[in-house]
């Protein structure tokens, strides 16, 4: 296996192993994902599919460090709108102007709105919510893509 093959394949392995990370916090810690967490989840499943066309010729790693590289924006989005920089989308957040709805509309939209809001922090380590990990992560496995793709010839 080329040098080349085994830095992609790390990469490959780094996407996986966050995938698995967000299902384990969602299906054993509980943590129900609200929908800019899963936004942030499917950049990885390209990357995943760039994995499997490693077999085959083709600039695999680029679309691996596309796909990383989309969820590490994704995921600074997310931690904006977690840290209130600025508003999310309104199917998944708080706040909006409310004075011109009427009680019917209020309550409608209060049971539409999601279970879980994008704009709180479910959980933090080293004062970097789940958001932030995923942005610092994807862009460093970004950068183990095109390490090895840069290293194929």
């Amino acid at each position: 296996m080329t040098r080349s093959r085994r830095v992609q394949m790390i990469a490959l392995a780094g996407s996986a192993g966050l995938l698995l990370a967000a299902l384990a916090f969602q299906y054993v810690g509980g943590m129900a994902p609200c929908a800019l967490c899963i936004w942030q989840r499917w950049p990885h499943v390209v990357a995943l599919l760039a994995g499997a066309g490693l077999v085959l010729p083709g600039p695999w790693a680029v679309l691996g460090a596309l796909g990383t590289g989309v969820s590490g924006a994704i995921g600074v989005y997310h931690t904006g709108v977690e840290r209130r920089w600025w508003e999310g989308p309104s199917s998944c957040t708080s706040g909006g102007d409310l004075s011109g709805l009427s009680a019917q509309a209020l309550l409608d939209q209060i049971m539409a709105a999601p279970v879980v809001r994008c704009d709180e922090v479910p959980w933090e380590m080293l004062g970097l919510s789940m958001a932030s990990w995923n942005a610092v992560l994807s862009f460093g496995l970004a950068g183990v893509w095109l390490i090895g793709w840069r290293l194929r010839a």
